[in-house]
Parts: C-alpha cells; structure tokens; sequence
C-alpha cells in the first residue's frame, strides 16, 4: 500500500500535502513524512505512527516553500524502523533529491547485491534506495535522463513522487499496479494516489498518471513522456475489493460503484435466504448494499466497529476469549437475536478474525449465518506492495470452501468468482492483476521463486 503526496507552486505545499496525507491515512499507519522546497534547500521531518502524532505546528513551521512531497508508510519491504520512513532524501551529482515510493520491487534484491559489491552503502532496509542508488550512479546528464536510465533498470510497482529544490517529478511503472493521479488547485499542481486527497483540499482531479509515464511540474507548466509501454496493464483489483477509499475514482471506475457492484455479482452468484444483510465494517460496508440491493433482503447494522483501536500488547487470553476481536466489533444484539443473516465481509485471509466474529454473532442468538465474500479465494501472496501472509497462513490455499465453512463455524459460506470480480471492476485479467486469486503474476517476478512467498530486501 502506501500512499504518495505531491505539491508544486503554493506557498503552503507543506500544510497541503500535510492534509492530503490525512486523506490517504488508510494507506498506511506505519510512519509518514514530508519533505519541503523553499527552493534553496529540501526540509525533511520524518516520524513514526500516525499523521497526527508526526506532525505539530512546531514540525510543520520549518517545512517553508511552494513545493513538497509526502509519503504514510505500510512496510512490505524493509524493516519497521525510522530509518525506513519516507520520504527519502539523497544527495546526488545532480543535486539533492527526495522520493516516496508506493508499491514494491520485485528484483530489488538482485540490484541492492549488485550495488553493494560495486561499493555502494544503504543506509536502509527499504527497496525503494535501490532507486536512489541508481539515479545517482547514472552517468546522464540531466536528472530527468538519470531517473529514466533507472527506472528502465528496475521491476516490479511503482507509483513515484520526486523532488528537487526547484521541481516535482512523478512516475507510475509500465503496469499500472498502484494508482497515481493528478490534479490542479488554482495554479498549484497536485499529485497523488488516490482522489479523496484531492477532494480533501479542494482541488480538482485532473487525470490519472498513464502507466509508464514520467510528468514534471516546474516554472514552465506540466511536460510528461511516456518512458515504456506494455502489452497490458496489471492493475491491483484488491484496490477495488479494499484499499482504496470508497468515496474516490480508480482506475478510470468509481470505487463505491464497483463495490456495490461487486456485492450485486455476489448476490447473482450466491443467493441466500435471510432475514437481514449485514457487513463486516467498515471495508464491507458498500458491497454489502449492493447485495442487499439485488437481492431484496433489508439491510441492517448488525456489526458496529470501533475506531480507536490501537495495537493491543496485553490480551487476557485465558480471562475473555475472542479479546481481540471483540475490542475492535460488537453485535447488535436488538437487530440480530433470532435472525438467519447473510454476513458480508471483503475477504478471508488467515480465517481467525472471521472465525472469532462468527463466536460473537452466534452468542448474541444469531439463526443461521450465510457467509459471503465480495472476493475469490486469496490462494496467492502478493509481490507487489500488500503485506500478504505467506502462502502456508492463507486459509483458502490450504482447504476446500466446506472445510473453510466448518472452520468458521457458518451455516453456508461462498466467494465471488475471478470472472464476476473483472466483470465488475470493468477489465480482463489482460487489464487487473488477479494473482493473489489465481497464483499467477502478470509482472515478473525477479527475485522469487514459487517458494519465496514475501519480499526479502
């Protein structure tokens, strides 16, 4: 995941992309930070946990100028320490330059050994100085010609933000994997990865970044060059299943309208009858409109969630059982007691918190319980930025749906299939990557094996 912010040409870049990354908080909770232009030098302030908790006045008084970049960090390689946090800042023969980086190399492991025996020292453990490396060894005469000799070097998903002292430069790899759009606010350009932090500063959405495409904001507008070229893309469908907001466009589709089509696909599939439709919130909630919406069955808050919670370091496992589901979700014992429900959530990964919520539903005097899933079986893991169990913890590679159904303790249980999730999302697998659903990976994959089931560098 990940989520990337750029301003260039407002006075208060900083404050702006300091908002925008609220927006994109869902993007990753990990660490976050912001790097700031006032033309003659980059400001960095970098800070683990959430948004809130980095930045105060006082941090954010000394990030000064009209440009700057911004990054909320969810680790899928590297370790979870300060001095991954991003945005990253390197000097180089063409000057300073800061990055941020969403998605994930997939041969970072050949190129950090590669750089390493030729001398080079990381300072991290983050893929993403593989890039950094890379621009600064280039021989090009301009910056612009570094980081395309780079990129054409490295493989994998990347949605990048760049900055210099004087310009903005964005990249989005040749697949398309994460999302990357544009936008203006009066004369300010923005870029970032999804559109609700645009409509957070009221600017307006523009347009995507094309895979493969390169844009540089300065003093003379907005240029862009398309850098490579595939014969399809590979956009990450779980975007659409679960990352993204709601509430934004992706991938040229409103999100809540593929969601509430993706539970409308679900109900044509897998029909159930119950009394009330019921989401696992809050990442369920709109599928579970459209399946009650095709369906005919009311829909009911039958699950409220909390959204305090933090990480939890004592659990009283032996004092109350299910601890850690029943912090984060509590029944509604009014609208469920007696009630056959058809219970959606956007997907099953371990199988332990579905479990634990299926415990607490049926001690409230919940009927039957029909389980749906607004997603196919995740049978793969993922090499392109989502930190997936390894492929021996993913509950559906290892049992059959009915083994799944008596482990979870439901009455029936059904995913959407792989045709319904494309048909949905508006593509082919020529168009979405699907291979946590299928095992097979349209990007190569340079440094894994079929054995190696989570990065390494």
């Amino acid at each position: 995941m990940c989520g990337v912010v750029g301003v260039q040409h407002h006075p208060e870049a900083s404050r702006l992309a300091y908002l925008m990354l609220y927006a994109l908080q869902h993007r990753g909770q990990e660490s976050g930070g912001i790097v700031a232009s006032d033309g003659s030098q980059l400001i960095r302030h970098v800070g683990m946990g959430l948004v809130a908790d980095i930045f105060t006045p006082q941090t954010l008084a000394p990030l000064k100028g009209n440009l700057a970049i911004g990054h909320v960090r969810y680790s899928t390689a590297g370790d979870t320490t300060l001095r991954n946090a991003q945005p990253l800042l390197a000097h180089t023969s063409h000057g300073v330059l800061a990055v941020a980086h969403n998605g994930n190399l997939t041969n970072a492991l050949t190129i950090r050994k590669n750089l390493e025996n030729s001398g080079s020292i990381f300072q991290t453990t983050s893929d993403t100085e593989c890039i950094l490396h890379l621009i600064a060894r280039s021989k090009a005469k301009t910056l612009r010609d570094a980081i395309l000799e780079a990129l054409a070097q490295v493989e994998g998903s990347y949605s990048l933000v760049f900055c210099t002292k004087k310009e903005l430069i964005a990249a989005r790899d040749p697949y398309g994997v994460r999302p990357l759009v544009l936008g203006k606010l009066g004369k300010a350009t923005m870029i970032c990865s999804e559109t609700c932090a645009l409509d957070l500063v009221g600017a307006k959405f523009v347009r995507e970044i094309k895979p493969g495409e390169l844009v540089y904001v300065n003093g003379g507008g907005i240029k862009s060059t398309i850098f490579a070229q595939r014969p399809q893309t590979a956009h990450c469908s779980f975007e659409n299943i679960y990352f993204a907001r709601p509430d934004g466009v992706l991938f040229g589709k409103s999100v809540y309208q593929v969601r509430t089509e993706l539970g409308r696909q679900l109900a044509r599939e897998a029909p159930a009858k119950a009394d009330v439709v019921v989401a696992v919130p809050d990442s369920a909630n709109v599928a579970a409109v459209g399946y009650a919406e095709e369906s005919g069955i009311p829909y009911g808050l039958g699950l409220i969630r909390s959204h305090y919670i933090g990480r939890t370091f004592i659990e009283p496992s032996q004092t109350i059982r299910d601890f850690g589901a029943r912090i984060k979700y509590n029944a509604v014992r009014e609208a469920l007691k007696g009630k056959s429900i058809v219970l959606i959530d956007d997907s099953i990964v371990r199988g332990t918190t579905s479990r634990k919520l299926v415990r607490i539903l049926r001690r409230v005097g919940v009927k039957a319980i029909h389980m749906r899933i607004s997603s196919p079986p995740i049978i793969g893991s993922c090499y392109y930025g989502i930190d997936t169990p390894t492929k021996k913890e993913l509950i559906a590679s290892n049992y059959t749906v009915p083994e799944i159904r008596d482990y979870l303790g439901v009455d029936s249980l059904a995913y959407l299939s792989v045709e319904g999730l494309l048909k949905c999302c508006g593509g082919s697998q020529k168009s979405f990557c699907v291979g946590c659903f299928t095992d097979q990976y349209p990007v190569p994959l340079m440094d894994f094996s079929k054995k190696d089931l989570k990065p390494v560098c």
